[in-house]
């Protein structure tokens, strides 16, 4: 479907090309695939560097976001699993000027610098930023990390930061229940769950990232419910809809 400023749900809106949401002490981006210089199936703000988009469009995409956010994008090595790893302005600075292969694998990061901002790059998973006073933290979700605990870790991890009071987070587009067609294996791991999160054959990721973020004890929680897949394909990429040959959108938060 197409996305305009109407259409958004409160209080998410849009940051330029970009969705955005402000929540009580962080501010969160979402973005989209416009707005950039890639090419072809990449095209447009292509953030993934291990894609086979041109190195040099990836990295003119992520100076040009940096430069318009006023922040430092930190991006770590996704694996699928469930470690969050804190990133400070040191360690992101660090990574910054190291090879993509020395990045710490993980799929989520925390941090207590401000103009530090965790990334996640997302192509169907969901990207969620939770935040407390004093730290945020982003996490890359698809059915593997909501499996092996990626929120629950996230959440420990500003805790263990330091963050206090009340915690609230924010659902990135991702696979939506109306497309997400799973396997039967993948059913069964989320037995335990309500039945509403199991549509058939497909699975409503938004719905099971909820339930786990409430048992984790964050209170407030905002998501914005568009498809990867079946959404206008020139607004988000999409792996399962591109067949594997896509770029990848971003997840980012930062201390507001």
């Amino acid at each position: 479907m197409a996305v305009t400023p109407t259409t958004l749900p409160e209080p998410f809106y849009l940051l330029g090309e970009q969705f955005a949401i402000d929540l009580p002490t962080a501010r969160v981006v979402f973005t989209t695939r416009r707005g950039g210089f890639s090419q072809g199936p990449y095209e447009s703000l292509n953030l993934g560097r291990l894609t086979p988009d041109q190195p040099d469009a990836v990295q003119r995409n992520r100076d040009t976001l940096e430069a318009e956010l006023g922040v430092v994008l930190c991006f770590v090595r996704q694996v699928h699993g469930s470690r969050v790893c804190q990133v400070t302005a040191q360690s992101a600075s660090r990574a910054r000027s190291g090879d993509p292969g020395e990045l710490a694998r993980a799929d989520g990061q925390v941090t207590a610098d401000r103009g530090v901002a965790p990334t996640v790059l997302t192509a169907d998973c969901l990207p969620i930023a939770i935040a407390g006073e004093g730290a945020v933290a982003m996490v890359h979700a698809g059915w593997r990390g909501l499996q092996t605990g990626v929120i629950a870790a996230g959440v420990q991890a500003l805790r263990d930061l330091g963050a206090t009071g009340a915690l609230s987070a924010a659902i990135g587009p991702g696979a939506g229940p109306c497309c997400y067609e799973v396997g039967a294996e993948v059913h069964e791991a989320f037995a335990g769950l309500p039945d509403k999160v199991h549509r058939g054959r497909n699975l409503d990721l938004g719905a099971i990232a909820r339930y786990e973020l409430g048992d984790a004890g964050v209170e407030k929680i905002h998501q914005l419910a568009v498809c990867t897949i079946c959404s206008d394909p020139g607004l988000l990429f999409s792996h399962r809809r591109d067949d594997g040959v896509t770029g990848r959108q971003a997840g980012i938060a930062w201390l507001s």
